[in-house]
């Protein structure tokens, strides 16, 4: 059983902006420190920034217009704390506390995702889809129900009739799909709206590659300051997170489905 939401869904829109604002704190600085929380909806976007980068406020807000349309745009940025930057001072470490399972995929899981996918190419508006055994329940807004029987014949379509979703009648938060994005692995903090050297990106991202190549589950923890992890140096598994990232487009492209 699993849940996959779009791009167009409210959190992953949010996502998808807190992508966009690492993805410009790393066109300013090599490795830069950054953490970015976003809640949006009904016009408004709140967007709160810690960061070592200098990262213009015009930049976000021309990134939330795009990505979100015409809302009212509150950003604050604000220095990371210095404790948490002296933590890199003497080269990349891991940045937080947290334990980690990265879970090979199941062939339900890629079937969802690919319908997902599918629809959206269709229809670029909020939806979100589930898959429990032979049961398929697709959710998509702004869409022909006619049109999406046709499409997938033994799907429930729209249970409670046709819809219309998107920021306007629904929030949005940074991190609040997780199960959409990873699956059925487990992880101690969110995958977006960080950089590389944040534990909840590069060992999230680590232990699902681990975890699709070997075939089986991949668990691990991590202590702020540990700089090897999994019998490999951390810079090791940032780099092997950072190929990832470049792979996929960057951090906003990756905000759009997650890791699968």
């Amino acid at each position: 059983m699993i849940e996959k939401v779009n791009p167009s869904h409210p959190d992953k829109v949010a996502d998808r902006i807190a992508g966009a604002v690492v993805d410009l704190a790393y066109k300013t600085e090599a490795a830069p420190k950054i953490a970015v929380e976003v809640l949006i909806g009904h016009g408004k976007c709140h967007v709160i920034i810690e960061t070592t980068a200098a990262v213009d406020p015009q930049d976000v807000e021309d990134a939330i217009h795009r990505i979100a349309g015409s809302v009212w745009a509150d950003i604050d940025i604000v220095p990371q704390d210095k404790h948490l930057s002296d933590n890199q001072s003497a080269g990349i470490r891991c940045g937080d506390n947290g334990i980690f399972k990265g879970m090979p995929l199941t062939e339900e899981q890629k079937a969802l995702s690919v319908i997902a996918h599918d629809i959206y190419t269709h229809y670029p508006y909020d939806g979100k889809y589930i898959i429990d055994e032979a049961r398929l329940i697709i959710c998509q807004s702004n869409a022909s129900t006619a049109e999406l029987s046709n499409m997938y014949p033994p799907a429930e379509i729209n249970p409670l009739g046709d819809w219309t979703g998107g920021t306007d009648v629904d929030t949005g938060a940074t991190n609040r799909k997780l199960g959409s994005d990873m699956a059925d692995s487990v992880t101690g903090g969110g995958l977006h709206g960080k950089d590389l050297s944040k534990a909840d990106v590069t060992l999230n991202i680590y232990a699902f590659l681990k975890a699709q190549e070997t075939g089986k589950p991949v668990q691990m923890a991590c202590a702020i300051g540990d700089d090897t992890i999994d019998g490999h140096p951390y810079q090791e598994l940032v780099d092997i997170a950072a190929e990832y990232i470049a792979s996929v487009g960057g951090f906003e492209k990756f905000a759009e489905w997650g890791l699968f």
